[in-house]
């Protein structure tokens, strides 16, 4: 039980480190929140963003860093 414990930590160790280097790159990386599908409505005193292509390319890529993880 310990040793399922511990390998959940450092699972989950591991990707608050690498959200924390996407979130320093993310100026760098030209395409993150501009890519087709994303919606963006820019009016006089208003401005609206959801990057749903983003979303779900992240979550793709989360759902298969997992899948590689959980496999013994």
């Amino acid at each position: 039980m310990t040793g399922l414990l511990g390998k959940f930590l450092i699972l989950i160790g591991v990707i608050l480190v690498v959200i924390g280097g996407l979130f320093l790159l993310a100026n760098k990386l030209p395409f993150i929140g501009k890519l087709p599908g994303d919606i963006f409505i820019k009016r006089d005193s208003f401005t609206f963003y959801f990057p749903v292509t983003t979303c779900i390319l992240i979550s793709i890529i989360l759902s298969l860093i997992l899948w590689l993880f959980s496999r013994k």
